[in-house]
């Protein structure tokens, strides 16, 4: 899947859990129109979940299911992507990663309040205190399409959408048809 063959870009908005990606995600597809794609509503809609984990009081996702479902959608372009990690997902996919992030304060509130707790709660703190999605993120795609954003505020949420719009319309610019 080559980028010239796409009419608008696929970007992936990724963090750890808390960080904003679906309150971005959404603000952005609806200034913008390009798809935003809830991979876990997604995985729920298309029976890609396996067994039920009671641990972190979640299901698997069965990444190859999900992938192959939304190959065609990734092919025509104009996606946001919003999930918590980056690596089921092919490199070829992307234009663009965003990886958001949060201070641990901010997160730990946002967390406690959708009910986490014990472990899930501790891993996820920690995932974000070692910037786990961050590396990883670095090490799935190419560095130059890797960018981390801070969205603690109101402030920086607005920032970072202004950000990507700017991106956006440098890539429209780019890659404009003939």
């Amino acid at each position: 899947m080559e980028t010239r063959s796409r009419t608008a870009p696929n970007i992936l908005v990724t963090g750890t859990p808390g960080v904003g990606k679906s309150t971005l995600c959404e603000k952005l597809s609806e200034a913008t129109g390009l798809k935003w794609l809830e991979i876990l509503k997604i995985a729920k809609e298309n029976n890609c979940l396996e067994e039920y984990d009671p641990v972190y009081k979640c299901c698997t996702l069965d990444e190859d299911k999900l992938l192959d479902g939304l190959e065609e959608v990734m092919s025509a372009g104009g996606n946001i992507v919003d999930y918590h990690s980056c690596e089921p997902f092919p490199e070829r996919w992307f234009d663009i990663v965003f990886v958001l992030q949060t201070d641990n304060t901010t997160l730990y509130d946002r967390l406690i309040g959708r009910g986490y707790e014990g472990i899930k709660l501790a891993d996820n703190i920690d995932c974000e205190i070692f910037q786990i999605v961050f590396q990883e993120a670095k090490s799935s795609y190419k560095s130059n399409i890797v960018h981390r954003l801070s969205n603690i505020s109101e402030e920086e949420l607005e920032n970072n959408l202004q950000r990507i719009y700017g991106w956006l319309q440098q890539w429209f610019y780019e890659n404009q048809l003939p």
